[in-house]
């Protein structure tokens, strides 16, 4: 069991970096999160833009997901889509009514630019709630996560995104528990009738494996079959953000994590990251971060 008493510490915030100026332009990407709380019942569904992780020290929980019933058991890392509407609706506390619960909120354009999840990707974006095998976490490695999270260092905010990266590209070799099955199906240029989610997660797995290459919105709605203006305005409801920011967001993102490497010239990052120019990625990436490419690979990655 954990040393009850570290997640209750009352700390302070996080200590700004560059980044929070990154996901604090729109609802639709939460920023990068970890919490220690007492489990709580929710009133009504919601949704938000990560990929979130559940862990329960004890008990259980029960939860709506798109209304549908699923179960998180205790001391199983259990991950979702936060996109898709979810609530909490019943809590067993444990025997001794001591449960706490570790949330981590993983952006989803941050979840999307990791490399060699393979099925596990489609899995998440497909509607899937699942529990990552017994023994991939435990509550000392979450608390340590916790505290470099709050610690707010560059470096070591890195570093804890990879090893949750880690994490998550074992599980997809070892394989998971499925506690709902994906059920957002693969959408074809032929397919009549699709729900909007499942043409917006065909447009973004189309967007994720052409990044480096121009993309039209015409292009994109080829993809799906659809109009090109009906699917900007279908993308936007979903999402909650404009296709043609979600693409530059990607290109960011692997742009940022190319920087982190260190091996590539800036303007082969730029144009590795799909962009047109390099003035444009210096515009893009000062606007997104408010530090330039050059700077934020000397300042922070010490490289």
């Amino acid at each position: 069991m954990p040393n009850p008493s570290s997640p209750r510490l009352r700390t302070a915030p996080p200590v700004p970096r560059p980044d929070r100026q990154f996901y604090a332009k729109t609802a639709a990407f939460g920023r990068f999160g970890i919490r220690w709380f007492d489990p709580q019942l929710m009133e009504h569904e919601h949704l938000h833009g990560h990929i979130e992780m559940n862990w329960l020290t004890a008990g259980a929980m029960h939860y709506l997901v798109d209304g549908k019933p699923v179960e998180v058991p205790a001391r199983r890392l259990v991950l979702f889509w936060a996109g898709i509407p979810h609530r909490t609706t019943s809590i067993d506390r444990g025997p001794v009514g001591d449960s706490r619960q570790c949330n981590i909120y993983l952006p989803l354009d941050a979840f999307l630019h990791m490399p060699r999840l393979g099925r596990l990707t489609e899995t998440m974006m497909g509607g899937g709630v699942i529990a990552l095998p017994a023994g991939s976490i435990g509550d000392e490695t979450l608390e340590r996560w916790y505290t470099d999270y709050r610690r707010g260092d560059a470096e070591r905010g890195d570093i804890l995104r990879s090893e949750i990266a880690l994490m998550l590209r074992r599980a997809s070799v070892d394989g998971w528990d499925e506690l709902l099955s994906p059920w957002i199906e693969a959408v074809q240029p032929a397919t009549r009738g699709a729900t909007p989610l499942r043409y917006v997660v065909a447009m973004v797995r189309h967007i994720l494996e052409n990044l480096a290459e121009p993309l039209s919105a015409e292009d994109i709605a080829r993809v799906v079959g659809l109009h090109p203006n009906y699917a900007l305005n279908l993308f936007t409801s979903v999402m909650n953000v404009s296709l043609h920011r979600f693409v530059t967001r990607m290109r960011l993102i692997r742009a940022r994590a190319l920087l982190f490497e260190g091996a590539l010239s800036i303007e082969n990052i730029a144009f590795q990251s799909g962009f047109s120019s390099l003035s444009q990625f210096y515009d893009h990436f000062r606007n997104a971060y408010g530090i330039t490419p050059r700077k934020m690979r000397t300042t922070y990655f010490h490289a």
